[in-house]
């Protein structure tokens, strides 16, 4: 437990740092009395999202603007008012809801109606073989896993994968940033460019679906789909396939096509204040670490894994579905700790730690938690900057093994 705790929290150092993994204007901030929530939190580590922000607001974008200058102005703002207004923009903002706020809330109520991940048949086709499998080998060798996914859930989800043997294959726009903690989640995988708003972008990755048996994507919703991939067209293209649906908020109710994040997604549904309500604090409390991201993201992994036995059995293509929100519902079904806060935390973590060269440097990170007696759980390769490999598939497992 201590050790599958300690994955969760994205630890790592980089040449001896530790990199920061905010920007100074993310965070949460007092709103204008009057509204029914007094706090809401504000993601700003995406220049887009920090200037599209400033500018709502009435600030001058970019570095320069400071906190002061933020807190000042959204006191004239009550906190759901602005996060509407965000929303509308495509922004990532959320209100600080209480737990019973957010149950009452349409959005809340949509997540409680349906289940913690679904499994979807989308297409007819026969079961798909898989790679024949030899007494040492690691469970998943043989299985090609496609990840467009850029923060945290589907990039761990995909290095879950990678860790019990799986191909995959990381693809990243050059048109869009990236997060620190991709030199720490891209551990096992192949890494590539592609770019979906040319035509050769677009035929490169229809060739690697072709051959992939998973794809995972956590873009804003709709926006992969509006590209030529959504789920059906993929059962189309590569009959078989299992499709993993990241969303925030989950897809359906009036915010399936809102943009978010962990954190956000903590505030939103009432786990920022619980936190403050238990350490009786009046400012809102993040959780420790980015749970909804990490427990998502193994559950993306675990759910993908039962979709490829459901191709196997039944044949199909396949879609599964998973929310940071639907994520939260379950974590806070499991009930809370009694004294929580007060509990000893664990020191030292330096056995759990394993020491690699990477394409980015020299990387200190947490090992994966799980241990199999026959076949050691581990990553073959090391994490490389997106662009790292080319955009197509190793011919051979020992290929991959190899470059």
């Amino acid at each position: 437990m201590r050790h599958a705790a300690h994955e969760c929290t994205t630890y790592f150092t980089l040449n001896g740092k530790t990199l920061n993994a905010w920007d100074k204007l993310s965070g949460l901030y007092r709103c204008k009395p009057g509204g029914s929530c007094t706090w809401a939190r504000v993601h700003a580590n995406f220049a887009h999202h920090r200037d599209g922000f400033l500018r709502l607001i009435g600030l001058p974008e970019g570095e320069l603007t400071e906190r002061d200058a933020v807190e000042g102005a959204l006191q004239g703002w009550q906190a759901e008012k602005l996060e509407q207004a965000a929303a509308e923009r495509g922004l990532v903002v959320a209100a600080a809801r209480t737990f019973k706020q957010w149950d009452e809330h349409a959005q809340g109520r949509a997540v409680a109606a349906s289940p913690l991940f679904s499994l979807e048949k989308i297409g007819e086709a026969p079961p798909r073989e898989l790679p024949p499998l030899s007494a040492d080998q690691t469970p998943l060798q043989g299985l090609r896993v496609l990840e467009l996914t850029r923060i945290i859930a589907g990039p761990v989800a995909g290095r879950a994968l990678a860790a019990y043997g799986a191909e995959v294959m990381l693809v990243n726009s050059p048109n869009l940033p990236n997060v620190g903690a991709i030199v720490e989640t891209s551990r096992g995988k192949l890494s590539a460019l592609v770019d979906l708003r040319k035509p050769e972008g677009k035929a490169a990755l229809q060739d690697l679906v072709s051959g992939a048996h998973v794809f995972i994507q956590g873009y804003r919703p709709g926006g992969i789909d509006s590209l030529g991939f959504a789920p059906h067209d993929l059962a189309r293209l590569s009959p078989g396939i299992v499709y993993v649906d990241l969303s925030a908020y989950g897809h359906d109710g009036p915010w399936a096509d809102r943009r978010g994040f962990d954190s956000l997604v903590q505030t939103a549904t009432g786990f920022n204040l619980a936190e403050a309500q238990a350490a009786g604090a009046e400012t809102p409390r993040a959780l420790p670490m980015q749970i909804l991201d990490h427990a998502t993201g193994l559950l993306m992994a675990y759910a993908a894994q039962c979709a490829i036995l459901r191709q196997q059995r039944e044949g199909g293509s396949w879609q599964v579905r998973l929310s940071l929100a639907h994520t939260s519902a379950w974590l806070r079904s499991l009930g809370r700790v009694p004294n929580g806060l007060q509990a000893t935390k664990p020191t030292g973590i330096e056995d759990l730690l394993e020491k690699v060269d990477t394409g980015f440097g020299r990387l200190v990170a947490v090992r994966h938690a799980a241990k199999f007696e026959m076949t050691p759980v581990m990553w073959l390769r090391p994490s490389m900057p997106p662009g790292s490999s080319p955009a197509r598939w190793p011919s051979t497992y020992q290929d991959l093994r190899g470059s």
